[in-house]
């Protein structure tokens, strides 16, 4: 097993997005992969290539019909796959598509024990329903990894820890009944940002109600309301004893953020990279795939991504 990182990069993953002006544009995989350059980590880090996911494996956590509709919209390259945040230009099914499949491969080498960690930047597609696109999110890479985990490798504990300034809505209800599913969200509260979901007491439902943790936080809130969240976060996890962790790495947490409130910085992002690392060390054999997610001022998502893959080279 490498004790270097995998890092995923290519021109299918980078392809995933609306182009200006909408926010989640195609130039988000060249700004973080620039910095990452820069950030001097040499034979710490190894890149990956992705493959297009199979359509039985969209199937794995969405509907027939819906991946169905994303095939039919992106052919014809317009209109909208959701209420109006979501655009189905043309391409868009092959893009999400690719996200998916380099999640997956990012977890298949790891449970071939090939590497122990490893990051994709155009992922954590939080938002997207079984049967729906969402806020920017057409498949639900996530959902579809903790689905694959399943059913590839029988493992059933698996961690989703979400610091997005958005509550991983998408991830939350597609898995709201179940309590093997390890849910830990820290996010703006949804009474000031989208989706409105995520206070503090929905924590599962039916047998798995009290195994879920949401963690709103005031717009404005700063790195000392983070820390002070994370330690919830990691006591939380601690009595969970996860076999994998999926971490979303959305940078849109970050002070300057376009279309959220929060104020943290990327040592946030470090820190909570470092800790989640610590926990997979002790429980999950050292296996942790982190996704870029939101974030949408350039320069905080170049330097909170290059923040969560410095900490996944040094955790060894």
């Amino acid at each position: 097993m490498k004790d270097t990182v995998l890092v995923y990069k290519g021109d299918s993953i980078a392809a995933y997005g609306f182009g200006d002006p909408h926010p989640f544009g195609t130039d988000r995989h060249d700004v973080f992969h620039a910095e990452l350059d820069q950030a001097g980590l040499g034979d710490a880090i190894e890149y990956g290539h992705p493959r297009p996911a199979l359509v039985d494996e969209l199937a794995l956590f969405h509907t027939a019909e819906y991946i169905d509709k994303v095939s039919r919209m992106s052919a014809l390259g317009k209109g909208w796959l959701d209420e109006g945040d979501t655009p189905a230009v043309p391409g868009i099914y092959d893009a999400a598509s690719a996200v998916v499949g380099a999640v997956l491969c990012a977890v298949d080498e790891i449970m071939h024990g090939n590497y122990r960690r490893a990051f994709s930047p155009i992922a954590g597609l939080h938002h997207a329903a079984r049967s729906s696109a969402a806020g920017f999110c057409v498949f639900n890479d996530c959902g579809i990894a903790v689905e694959y985990l399943r059913k590839e490798f029988g493992l059933r504990r698996v961690a989703y820890v979400d610091i997005d300034a958005h509550h991983g809505d998408g991830v939350f209800y597609g898995f709201q009944d179940d309590p093997d599913l390890i849910f830990a969200d820290i996010h703006e509260d949804g009474r000031f940002l989208y989706p409105g979901t995520g206070a503090a007491e929905e924590t599962g439902t039916g047998r798995a109600r009290g195994t879920k943790l949401n963690v709103p936080l005031a717009p404005g809130a700063d790195d000392r309301d983070f820390f002070a969240a994370w330690e919830r976060v990691e006591a939380y996890l601690e009595s969970m004893r996860p076999e994998f962790v999926i971490m979303n790495c959305g940078a849109d947490s970050l002070a300057g953020d376009p279309i959220t409130h929060l104020c943290w910085t990327e040592e946030a992002h470090a820190a909570a990279a470092a800790s989640l690392c610590r926990l997979a060390d002790k429980y999950s054999q050292g296996r942790i795939i982190g996704t870029g997610g939101g974030g949408y001022n350039r320069r905080n998502l170049a330097r909170a991504w290059t923040r969560v893959v410095q900490s996944f080279a040094v955790s060894k």
